[in-house]
C-alpha cells in the first residue's frame, strides 16, 4: 500500500481495532471512513487469495463512506455503525451493484431488485456494505455431504487458522473467516441450524444467533421460515452487539418480527461481574462420544471459569437430548420458501423455481454437481403447499422437544438462567428459534478455535449477551491467526 500512514495502521492497528477504536479515531479526525475502506480492501488484497471468504466487492464502497464521513462532520454519527465497513452474507439481498447467488452458479447474474430489511437497516445506521461473503451454496441444503464454505461460484472457503486443516464452518463460513482475518469490522451471517454458531466457534468469533423474529428475513434467499434468522459475526460480544441494534427491527413483510422487541440498554449488557449469582444449566448428554477427550477438557475448563466468575453450574438431563430429530420440516419447507423468493427476482432471470434450479444444475453439472443435489430433489419431491402430515406431525413435534422439553424445561426444571452447550450446540435451540451467543473459549494443542454457547429462551438476547461478555472480558481468550503474507509485497495501488 503506497500511502505510508494508512500502510503502518493497516499492519499495526487495524487488525484488532474494534468498533469503538474505529468509532473514536473518525470522531478525532485521525481516520475517515473512506481511509477504513481503503485498508479493509488493502487486507482483502493481501490475505483472502488464502481462504477465499469474499465473493465480491461493493463498486460504491469508497463514495458511500466518502458520503458519510461528510455526513459526519455536518451532522455527526447516526449510530456506533456510522461509516463501519461491514461484510454480508451471499444470500442477503442488496439493492445496488452486487449479485446474490447463495453460492449458486444459477443466480450468479441475479441482482436485487431492492435492499433486504436487514441491508436497510444497515445502510440507516450509517454502515458501509463493503462486500458479499461466500458460503456453502444453498446454505448447504443442496447435497448430503456437500463440504462447508464451498460453493459453486466462490469455490472453497478455508479456515484462517489452519487453511485446509482445520473445518472452516458452514454455511456462513465466509462471514466467518472474512472477520476472524479481519478483512471487515464485523459481518451479517445467517442460521437456519448451526449457520451463525459454528463458523463462529470454528473461527474464535462471537456469532450472535437471535429469536426467530428479532431480525427480519425479507430478502434473504431462505430454507425454513421455522428457523431462519440473521445474526452478526464479530471479534468480540460488544462489536456484535452494535450490529445486532443495526439490523433489529419490525417488518411488517415478516410477520414473525410484530412482536414486542427486548431492550439493549448499553450499561445493562456490558457489566463484567455479570455471571456473579447466575445459574447455568449445562446439557452434555447429546455430545457424549463425539468430542474428542481434548475438547471433553477444554469444555470442562470453561465450566470451571464461570463457577470461578460466581455462576452456580448445574448439569441438566433434558428430555430433547434424546429426541429423534428429522429434517422434513426444513424439507418441505425450503420449497415452498424458495419458489416465493424466486419468484420476485428480476423478469430477466430465467430460474424462477425450484426445479429451474434443479434443471440448471443437471445441464451444467460438471460444475454444479461436485456434492450432488439429493437434498433439492428430496425438497422438490414434496407438494410445496405445507399441508403434508408428515410436515405438519415433525413441525409440532420439533416445537414441543425443542421447546418444553429441551431449552425452556432446563430453566424451569433446575431454576437456571440460562442453558450452556458445547461448541457451537446448536440444533435444539435452532428448532426451538431460540436464541444463542457462542462465545471464543480456548483452542486446541494443534491451534484450532473452540467455542461455548450460551441458550436461553425466545427473546432472552439480552441476558445471553450479558453472560456471553462477562465470560469473554474474564478470560480474554481470542487471539488473531497467523496469515502469514507480507502485506508490504502483496499489495499494489497506483501511485
Amino acid at each position: 500500500m503506497k500511502n505510508p500512514r494508512l500502510h503502518t495502521m493497516m499492519e499495526e492497528w487495524l487488525p484488532e481495532a474494534t468498533i469503538d477504536d474505529m468509532q473514536a479515531k473518525m470522531e478525532s479526525g485521525e481516520l475517515t471512513s473512506h481511509d477504513l475502506v481503503l485498508m479493509y480492501q488493502g487486507r482483502i488484497a493481501a490475505f483472502d487469495k488464502t481462504i477465499n471468504s469474499v465473493l465480491e466487492l461493493n463498486p460504491d464502497a469508497l463514495h458511500i463512506a466518502a458520503a458519510l464521513d461528510a455526513e459526519r462532520k455536518q451532522k455527526g454519527p447516526r449510530s456506533p455503525l456510522h461509516g463501519i465497513p461491514i461484510l454480508v452474507k451471499d444470500n442477503i439481498d442488496t439493492g445496488d451493484k452486487m449479485h446474490t447467488s447463495a453460492g449458486s452458479l444459477a443466480l450468479k447474474d441475479s441482482i436485487a431488485i431492492k435492499d433486504s430489511f436487514v441491508a436497510s437497516k444497515l445502510r440507516e445506521a450509517g454502515a458501509v456494505i463493503l462486500g458479499k461473503t461466500n458460503m456453502t451454496e444453498w446454505a448447504n441444503f443442496m447435497g448430503m455431504d456437500m463440504k462447508g464454505g464451498y460453493s459453486s461460484r466462490g469455490g472453497q472457503v478455508l479456515n484462517p487458522y489452519g487453511p485446509g486443516k482445520f473445518e472452516v464452518g458452514g454455511s456462513s463460513a465466509g462471514s466467518g473467516a472474512s472477520i476472524a482475518a479481519n478483512l471487515a469490522a464485523a459481518a451479517i451471517g445467517t442460521e437456519t441450524d448451526g449457520s451463525i454458531l459454528n463458523p463462529a466457534s470454528q473461527n474464535s468469533l462471537v456469532g450472535i444467533k437471535p429469536t426467530v423474529g428479532l431480525v427480519s428475513r425479507t430478502g434473504i434467499i431462505p430454507i425454513a421460515h421455522t428457523q431462519d434468522t440473521a445474526g452478526p459475526m464479530a471479534r468480540t460480544v460488544k462489536d456484535a452487539v452494535y450490529l445486532l441494534q443495526g439490523i433489529v427491527g419490525q417488518d411488517p413483510q415478516d410477520p414473525a418480527t410484530m412482536v414486542s422487541l427486548p431492550e439493549f440498554n448499553h450499561e445493562s449488557l456490558f457489566d463484567k461481574k455479570a455471571l456473579k449469582g447466575t445459574k447455568i444449566a449445562v446439557v452434555r448428554e447429546e455430545y457424549i462420544g463425539k468430542w474428542t477427550e481434548e475438547q471433553e477438557q477444554i469444555f470442562q475448563k470453561a465450566v470451571e471459569q464461570l463457577e470461578e466468575l460466581g455462576a452456580e453450574v448445574i448439569e441438566a438431563a433434558i428430555p430433547a437430548a434424546k429426541a429423534k430429530w428429522g429434517y422434513n420440516v426444513l424439507s418441505y419447507e425450503f420449497k415452498a420458501d424458495l419458489n416465493a423468493y424466486l419468484n420476485e427476482l428480476a423478469p430477466t432471470i430465467p430460474v424462477r423455481t425450484l426445479a429451474d434450479v434443479i434443471a440448471f444444475n443437471y445441464e451444467h453439472g460438471e460444475k454444479m454437481l461436485k456434492y450432488g443435489q439429493q437434498v433439492l430433489l428430496d425438497s422438490e419431491a414434496t407438494s410445496g403447499s405445507l399441508k403434508e402430515a408428515e410436515y405438519l406431525e415433525e413441525l409440532e413435534y420439533n416445537l414441543y422437544m425443542a421447546r418444553e422439553q429441551g431449552i425452556d424445561y432446563a430453566l424451569k426444571e433446575y431454576g437456571a438462567d440460562a442453558v450452556l452447550f458445547p461448541m457451537d450446540g446448536s440444533t435444539i435451540g435452532s428448532k426451538a428459534g431460540y436464541p444463542s451467543v457462542t462465545v471464543p473459549t480456548a483452542y486446541t494443542e494443534d491451534g484450532e478455535p473452540i467455542g461455548i454457547t450460551f441458550t436461553g429462551t425466545a427473546f432472552s438476547e439480552p441476558l445471553l449477551i450479558r453472560l456471553a461478555y462477562a465470560y469473554e472480558q474474564a478470560t480474554t481468550v481470542r487471539r488473531a491467526p497467523e496469515l502469514g503474507i507480507n502485506t508490504n509485497e502483496k499489495i499494489h495501488t497506483t501511485p
